[in-house]
């Protein structure tokens, strides 16, 4: 069976975990980097983290946050054997589009002959996956996709049929704006002893709400 056990979440304004219960403010996503080194959910600094786009940003914090409500650690020795077997999956409405914008604008300021390395770094929708994983240690499958409808619920969908398939044995699965972001860890549930968690039928259905805050306070509700 396969469960959630973690969630994290981050907006404007706010963050958090569903498990663990706990919400914070926060001073906007310029502070929350050095928030989340001070309060230890980044354990280690975010390599180039001042040249990642916002999407990159909101992945990350939100990926650190469902780690931290699943009790899962991580280690900065990203060496084969310290990896973890988890894959990361994610999802969002517009995929990398402002970055592909802010290359061409710059491509145009510069006069049509170069443009800055860094930001063509973003123009693929994977990137902010992949900046995660490598933060993370996380040596499953990556993979980014785009859903016409019932985005969070077929996001979940392909993150278990991964575990179930045995692709990874766990997954982490983000839906990340540049305004707001998600992101869920699932694992077998006979592969965890005495961890709290979610059925994932009880999180698809409250995450299928109208609005992010909807769906934050539907998921709070969860027991």
């Amino acid at each position: 069976m396969i469960v959630v056990t973690g969630i994290g979440w981050v907006n404007h304004k706010e963050y958090g975990c569903i498990i663990e219960k706990d919400k914070k403010s926060h001073e906007g996503f310029n502070s929350l980097h050095s928030c989340f080194k001070n309060e230890s959910i980044f354990l280690y600094p975010v390599k180039n983290f001042g040249r990642f786009d916002m999407i990159s940003r909101t992945t990350c914090f939100c990926a650190a946050l469902a780690l931290k409500d699943a009790g899962i650690s991580y280690s900065n020795d990203h060496k084969h054997a310290h990896k973890r077997d988890m894959g990361i999956m994610g999802t969002n409405e517009e995929g990398c589009l402002e970055s592909n914008i802010n290359y061409y604008k710059d491509y145009i300021d510069s006069g049509r002959i170069l443009a800055r390395g860094n930001l063509f770094v973003y123009t693929l929708p994977s990137t902010p996956l992949a900046e995660a994983a490598i933060h993370f240690g996380l040596s499953g499958p990556l993979l980014h996709m785009s859903f016409k409808e019932n985005k969070l619920s077929s996001l979940l969908g392909f993150a278990k049929r991964s575990i179930i398939e045995k692709e990874a044995t766990a997954m982490l699965a983000v839906n990340a704006e540049e305004s707001d972001a998600i992101s869920f860890v699932l694992e077998n549930k006979d592969d965890i002893s005495n961890k709290r968690s979610l059925t994932l039928e009880n999180v698809i259905f409250a995450a299928e709400k109208s609005s992010f805050d909807e769906m934050i306070s539907a998921l709070s509700d969860l027991k």
